[in-house]
Formats: structure tokens, C-alpha cells, sequence
């Protein structure tokens, strides 16, 4: 899965689009809030409630994922697009990063499936 294919796969989800927030740095959102951090050669995804559960991601592929700099204190991970990450596991981090952040989001902002 190269990056191109993975920006696709978060715009596919129900009420994603894509921002820019800052100049060079492509995000997809859901509602008002960043659910994929893209950044060529790498994606931040939302990988557990907290810091330990993101960790046992960090424990399988140590080489090609990382706390998240800044926010990685909340459960964020970076992980390399095209490392040792399966394509169908890195779909299946994007979907939990999704969810994640669609819980926590109003119900009147919640996208319709």
C-alpha cells in the first residue's frame, strides 16, 4: 500500500475529507478532528486509549513504528507506509483511528454510515 492508496482509503470512510492545516502536512478528518495524520512516508493513527495500549504496536514492529512526537502520549503512533506493517492490518489501524475518534465526537457531528 503506497500513500496514495492509503490518503483513498481514508476518504472512502463516511464524513472523512482532507485538510491541510498546516502548509505540506495532508490530514484526513472526520467531523472537526484528525482521525489520520498523512505524511508520505509515514501515517500517525490513533492506536490505543493510552500510551501502553499504543505501545504493543511499537512491541510487534519495532522498526517501523513509534510514538507519535507530541501527542504520542495519547495513544498516537506513527507507522512507516511499506515497512513490515501488513497493508490489511495498517486498514485495519486506519479503521480503529476512525472509530476512535468518531466516538468521541458529538452526536449531532457523527457522520451517517
Amino acid at each position: 500500500m503506497d500513500d496514495a492508496q492509503l490518503l483513498a482509503y481514508c476518504l472512502a470512510k463516511p464524513g472523512a475529507w482532507q485538510d491541510e492545516p498546516w502548509e505540506g502536512d495532508v490530514v484526513a478528518k472526520v467531523g472537526d478532528k484528525i482521525f489520520a495524520f498523512l505524511g508520505g512516508a509515514s501515517v500517525g493513527l490513533k492506536c490505543g486509549r493510552n500510551r501502553d495500549e499504543a505501545d504493543e504496536l511499537v512491541h510487534i514492529y519495532p522498526d517501523d513504528v513509534t510514538a507519535s512526537a507530541y501527542i504520542g502520549r495519547y495513544g498516537w503512533n506513527s507507522i512507516r507506509v511499506g515497512g513490515a506493517v501488513p497493508p490489511d492490518e495498517l486498514r485495519e489501524l486506519v479503521d480503529q483511528s476512525y472509530d476512535a475518534v468518531v466516538s468521541k465526537l458529538p452526536k449531532a457531528k457523527r457522520p451517517k454510515p
